[in-house]
């Protein structure tokens, strides 16, 4: 192990007494946030341990051999929305600081492996926002922790005044002592801090009423921009130019700073696995295996799981192995989306070069306790092709797919279990249906959420300088099987949502377009992900998952859609006689109507203005595919 000499500790502090407008407080705010958990309302809520932020700051501050022992306490934290903000221009003059300087000023005593643990425990937005990535590990030098007594001695301090603050006076307290008072008034949060962050001994925003209990945290994602899909695959169908492609750029710019997005053409030649994941060539008499961008991409999302600090491991059930990730929800949330855009995707027939990972698709599994995870995948790329290669070929396919040598590890256990589905991982393709391409099978459609893209994502062209409404940021699922606890107060036990969609297989029934256990499952994950408030949230909820999940799959002429009532009334209007009663409320609503359903997926750019209302997606639908039918005598989804 390797720790820094005591010229670094010195340095580092010095230049944050000269950058930082009260250094000692803006110190404490970011130990706080390092010692938050069971963090709520995107973050800005959170629990914090009060006995791991006296040890932080003893270790830091205090310099006294003398051991001290906490008990466990907690306190409770609310940030404001621009907080952020707030900390740049309060305490930073407007300028980002140097991350080194405050690790090497707040963690001089520890060694380099548990610095780098303590990185993973700050929040990315935070370093994003106020530090300069400069973090160095080549300062490490030392083989011994430096001596608290010396630093002391080097300020000129005593044993009667052990706590020394970054303009070096001392004081006699630990930390233990100054945060028995509310956290406002000790060394480290003076009155700047009201502005920026309220603290309470108890859990007041559960205690009033504010915010849900903590323990359903991970399944409440609806928030004014933020929402969880219920599946990692969409299907992004509408005209050239509407900004399918720029969409999903600019979802991916809403993550971390890395990079989390990656554009693949889809070519017309593309029959089978390989031209997506890659294959094993033999041209030059050594098996090597040739990488696609897409497997790179997605071996870069498991490099940003280690770096998350979340663990991995391989679970067997029968014989049969999964590739596991377990860790905490608030490492998970650090963990941003990746996004990958398949352009043009029905160019070649999904069918055929997208199955195995269709297949892989529908073997992740998420379980939660508490905020603890854990989530399996079966592989995607299998051991046995690592098997194949020599030596030398396995070296080369490990710098293809970017694994350094900090993740040996990881590249270990890929060459032994497979590369598996990453939980983060978003999978978007582009489509257009005209003469060039291919249509899809209800095999892809089900194992995907469907969106007609100008309905969901309308382009107003007179708003093309000033927008005034803006989409909401999107992120990967966490469930995979919708389960009672997670579901809202408005349909606790889900008998609400099951009655709906036995209603629809009712007209449904004796045709192709049935819809069985899977869209069950993912009409309640919907309805968690959404986390609806009232009735009117809910169906619009149930009116999004008939544009995703239900009207994708029908299509056909007059005969193949004539019902199957007794009456032999056509399907389209059995349906559309059914969901002008379930949506009897804004069925013949426009958006400028107060009692029309709300978008889910947008807001507005003022946070003032009121929540976008918009008319029925499935009766503008189920209109246009009725039309299509007389006048063409055929019908699909597709625009």
């Amino acid at each position: 192990m390797t720790y820094l000499p005591i010229s670094e500790v010195v340095e580092h502090r010095s230049y944050l007494e000269k950058r930082i407008k009260k250094p000692d407080t803006f110190a404490g705010l970011i130990l706080f946030i390092i010692c938050a958990i069971d963090r709520q309302d995107s973050g800005l809520y959170f629990k914090a341990d009060m006995k791991m932020f006296s040890e932080k700051a003893d270790n830091a501050f205090y310099l006294s051999e003398s051991k001290n022992s906490y008990t466990e306490k907690y306190w409770y934290a609310l940030l404001s929305k621009e907080w952020l903000q707030e900390v740049r221009v309060t305490f930073l003059k407007g300028a980002k600081v140097s991350l080194k300087s405050l690790i090497a000023s707040l963690f001089w005593r520890i060694s380099l492996s548990e610095v780098e643990d303590i990185l993973k425990k700050i929040p990315k937005d935070v370093i994003d926002s106020l530090f300069d990535y400069d973090f160095n590990p080549n300062i490490y030098t030392e083989s011994e922790p430096i001596n608290p007594e010396l630093l002391l001695k080097y300020y000129g301090g005593n044993k009667s005044s052990p706590t020394i603050k970054f303009d070096n006076t001392f004081i006699k307290k630990r930390a233990g002592d100054l945060n028995a008072a509310p956290f406002a008034q000790t060394l480290y949060a003076a009155n700047e801090i009201k502005r920026i962050v309220i603290v309470f001994d108890f859990d007041f925003m559960a205690k009033f009423g504010l915010i849900e209990q903590v323990s359903k945290e991970h399944s409440s994602q609806i928030t004014d921009d933020f929402t969880r899909i219920a599946k990692p695959f969409l299907l992004l169908a509408g005209i050239s130019g509407t900004g399918k492609t720029r969409f999903v750029r600019k979802q991916a710019e809403k993550g971390d700073s890395g990079k989390c997005y990656e554009l693949v053409s889809v070519r017309p030649d593309w029959h089978e696995p390989s031209d997506l994941l890659g294959y094993i060539s033999r041209l030059s008499g050594t098996p090597q295996y040739v990488v696609t961008d897409v497997l790179g991409f997605v071996a870069l999302a498991w490099t940003k799981i280690v770096d998350a600090g979340l663990d991995l491991s391989v679970v067997s059930s029968n014989g049969h192995e999964q590739i596991a990730v377990t860790g905490k929800l608030p490492s998970l949330e650090s963990l941003g989306p990746q996004w990958l855009c398949l352009d043009e995707m029905n160019l070649a027939p999904v069918e055929q070069y997208f199955a195995d990972y269709l297949s892989v698709l529908e073997t992740r599994e998420w379980k939660w306790d508490g905020d603890s995870f854990t989530y399996k995948s079966d592989a995607l790329l299998k051991p046995g092709i690592f098997k194949e290669l020599s030596p030398g070929s396995l070296s080369i396919l490990k710098n293809d797919l970017g694994f350094s040598e900090e993740y040996s590890d990881l590249w270990d256990f890929v060459t032994t279990h497979g590369l598996g589905v990453p939980p983060q991982l978003i999978v978007a393709g582009t489509v257009n249906m005209d003469e060039t391409t291919h249509g899809f099978s209800r095999k892809v459609i089900d194992r995907a959420l469907t969106f007609d893209f100008g309905e969901f994502y309308p382009n107003v062209l007179s708003e093309i300088f000033e927008p005034t409404t803006k989409n909401k940021t999107l992120s990967y699922p966490i469930h995979s099987q919708a389960q009672r606890e997670y579901l809202p107060a408005v349909d606790s036990d889900g008998a609400l949502s099951i009655e709906f969609i036995e209603k629809i297989n009712a007209v449904l029934d004796n045709t192709p377009f049935k819809l069985a256990y899977r869209a069950m499952n993912e009409l309640l994950l919907s309805v968690i992900c959404y986390q609806p408030n009232n009735e009117l949230e809910l169906r619009a909820v149930w009116d999004d998952f008939l544009m995703c999940k239900v009207l994708p799959r029908i299509e056909g002429d007059t005969d193949k859609l004539a019902g199957n009532g007794a009456q032999k009334r056509p399907l389209l209007d059995e349906l559309e006689d059914l969901l002008s009663s379930e949506f009897n409320e804004f069925w013949n609503a426009s958006g400028a109507d107060e009692f029309a359903r709300p978008d889910l997926l947008r807001v507005n750019n003022d946070s003032n203005a009121p929540v976008i209302r918009i008319g029925c997606r499935s009766r503008k639908k189920l209109e246009w595919m009725q039309s299509r039918l007389t006048t063409s005598g055929f019908t699909s989804f597709w625009p």
